[in-house]
């Protein structure tokens, strides 16, 4: 079915027939063409998020000292609505869970900045990261260093290329630790992780490299054909799309050192070439 509010009208998109006339239009009664003037203009809060100590449900008293009418407060007024917004504040994290969620999605929104993920890993990281809470297993941990293992899990599940050793840089806390966190929470958790594809990685390396479409193309090929003969289980994956990357390199003649793809992939150049010459010669048989 085709709905058209110019005309009033829905009907068939197949064979044109009009099934009611006169709808009635849905959405806001005013226009905008920006995303300021939307923002401005809509009356509704933002969506509900896990992401949020709060899910996004609580409210809060405006900072502009003026009534409905839009006059401004008398001084009387304003330093009892200062004090009321102060007090709202307060009683918004008067538990130690809602401090604790304050803290973590702070750090979480930060990771999300720096390591560009999608609001989709966001939300998941918040589901694990309230379960690991529920379960006490925060107690007499760091933190930042549970909220980073909850995103990498969130990663892992998503399938979204980002490796442990990024998460623990980017937030500044040792691998060492996050790993531990990763283990507690699968361990606790009963998570089941997906097992990682390094044609997931593809991209983001050649991106890093500059390499070219086509030799882009080729490594896909070297990877597919390489899942197929089952040699890519237990290996890294990143290791394995930099080092397709290196052989579809070589045999599309386009000259580039190991140094410079390790570096993309964040591995060393003894692993390129130990994974080079196993791939190579499993696809030569």
């Amino acid at each position: 079915m085709v709905s058209d509010i110019t005309t009033e009208e829905r009907f068939c998109g197949g064979c044109g027939f009009v099934i009611s006339e006169r709808i009635q239009d849905s959405g806001a009664e005013w226009r905008s063409f920006s995303k300021e003037e939307y923002d401005g203009r809509s009356r509704a809060g933002s969506p509900t998020s896990l992401a949020k100590h709060d899910m996004g449900l609580a409210t809060i008293i405006g900072h502009e000292n003026k009534d409905s009418a839009g006059k401004p407060l008398s001084s009387s007024m304003k330093s009892t609505i200062k004090r009321l917004r102060t007090w709202d504040g307060r009683s918004q994290a008067h538990e130690s869970a809602d401090r604790n969620f304050i803290q973590a999605f702070s750090e979480l929104g930060r990771l999300k900045d720096k390591l560009t993920l999608s609001d989709a890993v966001m939300e998941k990281t918040a589901y694990i990261y309230r379960k690991a809470l529920g379960k006490s297993l925060v107690r007499g941990r760091s933190i930042p260093a549970m909220i980073a293992a909850s995103l990498y899990l969130a990663c892992r599940n998503s399938e979204t290329p980002r490796t442990l050793t990024e998460v623990a840089q980017k937030i500044n806390i040792k691998r060492k630790e996050v790993s531990r966190c990763y283990r507690l929470l699968l361990r606790e958790l009963d998570l089941k992780m997906p097992v990682a594809d390094p044609i997931k990685c593809l991209s983001r390396i050649a991106s890093k490299a500059g390499l070219s479409e086509k030799v882009k193309r080729q490594a896909l090929t070297i990877l597919r054909d390489a899942n197929e003969m089952e040699i890519t289980a237990g290996k890294n994956p990143m290791s394995l799309a930099a080092t397709a990357l290196y052989l579809s390199c070589e045999m599309s003649g386009e000259k580039i050192t190991q140094k410079v793809i390790a570096q993309a992939a964040e591995v060393t150049e003894v692993t390129i070439r130990n994974r080079y010459k196993g791939l190579k010669e499993s696809l030569k048989t």
